[in-house]
């Protein structure tokens, strides 16, 4: 490191070196390098997209009871285990999850599914029940969504 002049640190992840523009930098793609002299305009804008990248990969995440929701990935997780999830599995937890008292089957038919009169209530039954199958199978967890006869909620 001692051939690096500045180091611009975002966060552990996101680190900028600024070197002269004669020094050959091998970093296997690990930082971004910056040589200088560097336009000003040009190191804002990639401090910017760094930035942009952050917040997009920081929004993604989503806190569910003590699970980790990824809607970049798919993926739900707690501590190491990973399981991968579908789009309308995401819908049903996002959905469930955001609400403050149990959701009915034709309160998740119009939110989830945009509510179609062909639509049977099986449906919803099937997919909560794979859902909660899956999240038992990889987290063992059998309250994870929980069904009353008020609805379906996530505690």
């Amino acid at each position: 490191k001692d051939f690096f002049t500045k180091e611009i640190r975002l966060d552990e992840k996101n680190i900028f070196f600024l070197c002269q523009k004669n020094n050959k930098v091998d970093t296997n793609n690990k930082y971004n390098i910056l040589k200088y002299p560097i336009d000003i305009y040009n190191l804002i804008e990639k401090i910017n997209i760094q930035l942009i990248k952050y917040k997009y990969n920081f929004q993604s995440k989503i806190k569910v009871q003590n699970y980790s929701l990824d809607l970049n990935s798919k993926i739900i997780s707690k501590g190491a285990n990973i399981l991968k999830l579908t789009e309308r599995e995401i819908d049903i937890i996002i959905f469930l999850n955001e609400s403050n008292q149990p959701q009915k089957i034709n309160a998740l038919q119009n939110q989830v599914w945009g509510y179609s009169s062909e639509l049977e209530t099986h449906t919803v039954e099937t997919h909560v029940y794979r859902l909660r199958k899956k999240i038992y199978d990889s987290f063992k967890d059998q309250h994870f969504i929980i069904s009353t006869d008020t609805g379906y909620f996530i505690e």
